[in-house]
């Protein structure tokens, strides 16, 4: 019996990829044993356990940006969560341990070292965390989401998606689509999506534009994410959500994107072919712009700042495209050119190669 640690989380851009990779490694190898290492705090504590994973568990530990009492209390709690971890992979026998960054990743990365138990990465973004950066050190088994991503010996992997997107036929699950979001089969779809926080400026100019959109002859499927600060306006054509849990069947019905540049994003949109225009997250390290970057430069999306993303931008731009069902096409079939479907099965076969 093979035990894997798999360690990560904070964000849904760190487990969903850690969720990924665990479901295939049960699949390959029922008998396998896949113990999570998490925080109390991040969407693990709730998203391991609901996928039937036992969840262990370390405090959340910041690494501090300036000198203050939690700078220095930092290497005391760094060193006691290595030696938490480093006993937990001696109790549990533990064969290798995955990291996908997050709080939870470095002291296994340091822990695995210490122990000699093979390490193995996964970074799901174009420009690397923190803790993967350090982690990257350690061992030679690194795969990444995106081929430019800047850690020692990465190997160009893909991004582990959810069973549900890898194998989504989208001509087959259309007519369920229409049906569970009330649309017409005989319009072409803009799916907008800011993911679950939400984006602002994204969400009020789509609404802003909503009329002009629809007239355009155009649905718009509208997930506002956040906290639901938009009301619905009730223009025929035009469908809002607060949430949606079946991206899947919202992904089957797009012909066409608007959305932040999450990793997790690009690289479903590019898997399905789906083409969009994406709007960077614009605090942060910059991430989201790297992630955009390969499908952008294929001719797949368009990258636009958050900033000039307004009603003028919609009218000058968005619209002439949408208009342009040729022009449509071919940025679907160019983004289809850069994406990954199998990633899951690329990162299991790294993580093979470590034992």
């Amino acid at each position: 019996m093979t035990r894997y640690l798999l360690a990560g989380g904070g964000t849904a851009g760190h487990v969903n990829p850690l969720l990924a990779v665990a479901d295939r490694l049960r699949r390959d190898d029922p008998q396998a044993e896949v113990l999570v290492l998490g925080t109390k705090e991040g969407l693990e504590a709730r998203l391991v356990p609901d996928r039937g994973y036992e969840l262990a568990t370390i405090p959340k530990l910041p690494f501090p940006r300036r000198p203050n009492r939690a700078a220095l209390r930092f290497p005391g709690d760094y060193r006691r969560s290595i030696a938490t971890v480093r006993s937990l992979l001696e109790e549990r026998g533990i064969d290798a341990v995955v990291g996908f960054g997050g709080y939870a990743s470095a002291p296994a990365y340091s822990a695995a070292r210490k122990a000699g138990v093979p390490l193995v990465l996964h970074e799901a973004n174009a420009k690397p965390g923190l803790a993967n950066r350090l982690g990257a050190r350690y061992t030679p088994h690194v795969g990444v989401a995106f081929p430019d991503t800047n850690l020692p010996h990465a190997r160009f992997v893909g991004m582990p998606l959810r069973v549900e997107i890898e194998q989504l036929d989208r001509v087959a699950s259309r007519p369920e689509a229409l049906a569970l979001f009330d649309l017409v089969d005989d319009r072409p779809t803009l799916l907008v999506t800011g993911g679950s926080l939400g984006a602002r400026r994204l969400n009020r100019t789509i609404a802003d534009r909503a009329t002009e959109l629809t007239a355009a002859g155009y649905q718009v499927l509208h997930i506002q994410g956040g906290r639901g600060e938009l009301t619905d306006p009730g223009i025929e054509h035009y469908r809002l959500l607060d949430y949606c849990d079946r991206m899947d069947l919202a992904f089957a019905v797009t012909d066409f994107a608007v959305a932040r540049a999450g990793a997790a994003t690009v690289c479903e949109f590019a898997a399905l072919g789906v083409p969009a225009v994406y709007v960077p997250f614009p605090v942060g390290n910059g991430e989201q712009r790297f992630n955009a970057a390969g499908v952008v430069n294929a001719g797949g999306g368009i990258l636009i700042d958050d900033a000039r993303f307004l009603p003028g931008w919609v009218d000058g731009e968005l619209l002439p495209l949408l208009a342009d069902s040729d022009r449509v096409a071919g940025m679907g079939e160019r983004a289809a050119s850069v994406g990954v479907r199998d990633g899951s099965d690329r990162m299991v076969s790294l993580i093979r190669s470590s034992l």
